[in-house]
């Protein structure tokens, strides 16, 4: 019985723990990478752990995210990573050269080689046969102090891909179907791993595509082989000496297989507002579009802007529409202006904005009230525009740029040589690789490199000890797929102060539950209470870290997304699930809960949680590892490292 790619990969980099679905193993990590929305608590973090150089092969603080400098907090941040990266080793990625995942591809990318972020979107590496896992930003932080990082053995699926794509359906359409197949849930605990004919069929880009949107399917990560379409996009970087070929055996056995036939895909759209409500663009064709946004970590390849181009060049964006274009990296910006591609969308009415995240996490170009807005972007969740009434669809890039032309959702397999558009596959191009944005930490060290530290930089909350009689008051009743944007909005308006939790904390829930924070602050200690894949999206450990400044002292649901769960532990919050997820509909905000010898129970694998006021019972599921336990009695990874110091 053949091994999978990924368990060839995880096997190779084993530190300790037996390879097998649902045991914990400590693996060793090569790569790290940050962006400065979750950067400021790493390094923070980093500085707390206090390591003199990174343990890692190679590790780097991108700025791609709070790009908008309406403030000095923004720039105070990016100073501040930029000092700690000095001090530890760590490459520094300025603002203006590109959004992390798409640079990392490009630049720093090598199959077989693991890769831990501080960014749901990190996967977008198993494109090249990478093992990349998003993680909370202690975990990162720590694996750059140790090198290692810990996690459960997922089970894989495998995705058998056969035909080939048809023009005006793409790579986007693949990780669609797939959502729609399997949902924003049904990657938990798992690997998806793709193989089969059809996969040569598919370049880097279109890998990186998939694998970036397999974060949407909960996924520990995705992986594609390293092929010859991964050599020669290497060699097209001038990395050609990076490239080593990858693949499952013949006979590997996956713990599930889905099978998609390529050549049977049309173009799809995620509609409002989850990226697996997934329907055929023509069942939607007709609409009104207000705004177009291409770009994003998931859509912004040297391939992506040149199908958006040959799509404008001679024609003129709709005059109702708003089209905004972000190329993923200042060396495809500039590849564009070289060859003319830049002028064709620029002359046909599309705004360009700056080589950063912008519009996918509300930072700029939030559409108008009610408007439906086209985005090649990876979730579409309400509100995450900046527009909470705006209807956000999710589609490749030749179905954006058309509706851009045509001013409607528009099926280019059924419209698109009707409106005298054929498309072709982007000419090949060697990239001449920009360094101007890279600071290196060469000559830098602690001694001679003082922390750069801003008023608006505070201190990370931390945990106490979990005690024998935790006690806490429900503060707020949730219900099924709760967001980390739910949890910590993340907008041109708030993004500014990640890194100052106690202010970020006013707005914790505020879109679910404006009078959460007040409600937890005056309870003193609070529970929240959340249905089914909660704390899905982001890797954002506000989302956690806010909570805990609040005092939220456990969380009961159905079932956790795999890395909110992670950055609760990590803040020594307890994870805890419903038994008999009928309970879920018994507590209600102001129940006064109980656990009681909590220490104890914890070793259990199942807790009672009683109401305080009648006697009633609950019984929940506490699941953990030893590490796990261990960080939870301790309150918190911190407090644990700090204990075992």
């Amino acid at each position: 019985m053949g091994n999978t790619l990924a368990y060839k990969i995880l096997a190779d980099h084993l530190v300790a723990g037996e390879l097998a679905a649902g045991s914990e193993v400590t693996i060793r990590i090569d790569q790290t990478l940050t962006q400065d929305s979750t950067g400021t608590m790493v390094y923070l973090q980093l500085e707390a752990i206090d390591p003199d150089r990174v343990q890692t092969e190679l590790s780097v603080a991108y700025v791609d995210h709070n790009t908008l400098q309406t403030g000095f907090e923004n720039a105070d941040d990016h100073a501040f990573i930029e000092s700690v990266a000095k001090r530890h080793g760590i490459l520094f990625s300025k603002p203006g050269g590109g959004i992390c995942h798409q640079l990392h591809f490009e630049n720093y990318g090598i199959p077989g080689k693991t890769l831990l972020g501080s960014d749901s979107h990190t996967p977008t590496g198993g494109g090249l046969g990478m093992i990349a896992i998003g993680a909370g930003g202690l975990d990162v932080a720590m694996a750059m102090a140790r090198g290692t990082y810990s996690l459960t053995v997922p089970k894989v699926i495998g995705v058998r891909l056969t035909g080939e794509l048809r023009p005006w359906a793409s790579a986007k359409d693949v990780i669609l179907h797939v959502l729609r197949e399997l949902s924003v849930k049904g990657g938990v605990g798992r690997i998806v791993e793709y193989f089969g004919e059809g996969v040569v069929t598919l370049g880097a880009a279109d890998r990186a595509t998939i694998t970036n949107m397999g974060a949407e399917l909960g996924a520990t990560t995705s992986i594609f082989p390293s092929d010859e379409r991964t050599k020669e996009y290497l060699a097209s970087l001038g990395r050609a000496d990076d490239f080593i070929p990858l693949a499952a055996d013949a006979d590997a056995v996956y713990d599930e297989i889905l099978k998609v036939d390529l050549s049977a895909l049309t173009p799809l759209a995620a509609m409002p507002h989850s990226p697996d409500n997934v329907a055929p663009v023509s069942e939607i064709a007709g609409m009104t579009v207000n705004q177009v946004a291409i770009g994003s970590c998931t859509n912004s390849s040297y391939g992506d802007m040149m199908k958006a181009a040959q799509i404008l060049r001679g024609r003129r964006v709709h005059p109702e529409v708003s089209l905004v274009i972000a190329p993923g990296s200042a060396d495809i910006l500039s590849k564009l202006a070289a060859n003319g591609a830049l002028s064709s969308v620029i002359d046909a009415g599309a705004r360009i904005i700056e080589c950063a995240c912008g519009p996918c996490i509300g930072m700029g170009q939030s559409p108008k009230s009610g408007a439906v807005s086209l985005r090649t972007f990876n979730r579409n969740f309400k509100g995450r525009s900046g527009t909470l009434d705006a209807d956000v669809y999710l589609v490749s890039p030749e179905t954006a740029a058309l509706a851009a032309v045509t001013g409607v959702i528009t099926d280019g397999l059924a419209d698109g040589a009707a409106l005298g558009i054929e498309l072709s596959a982007p000419e090949a191009v060697t990239f001449e690789r920009n360094p101007n944005f890279i600071v290196r930490p060469d000559g830098f060290t602690k001694e001679n490199t003082p922390v750069e530290m801003g008023p608006n930089i505070k201190p990370f909350p931390q945990n106490t000890a979990l005690p024998q009689r935790v006690t806490g008051r429900v503060v707020l009743h949730a219900g099924d797929n709760v967001t980390t944007d739910d949890i910590m909005p993340s907008d041109s308006r708030l993004l500014p102060y990640r890194s100052n939790i106690p202010y970020l904390a006013n707005f914790c829930f505020e879109k679910i539950d404006s009078g959460f924070a007040s409600r937890a602050k005056n309870a003193g200690a609070g529970v929240i209470i959340g249905g089914e894949n909660y704390g899905q999206g982001s890797s954002r450990e506000h989302a956690a870290l806010a909570p805990l400044y609040l005092g939220i002292k456990f969380v009961i649901a159905k079932s956790f997304a795999r890395i909110h769960r992670s950055n609760l532990i990590n803040s020594g919050i307890l994870p805890l699930v419903f038994r008999d997820h009928s309970d879920y509909a018994k507590l209600s905000i102001g129940t006064n809960l109980v656990i009681e010898n909590a220490v104890e129970q914890l070793d259990g694998g199942e807790l009672v949680v009683t109401d305080a006021d009648t006697g009633r019972e609950y019984r929940v599921a506490g699941e953990f590892s030893e590490l796990e336990r261990k960080m939870l009695r301790a309150g918190g990874k911190i407090n644990m490292v700090k204990e075992s110091a």
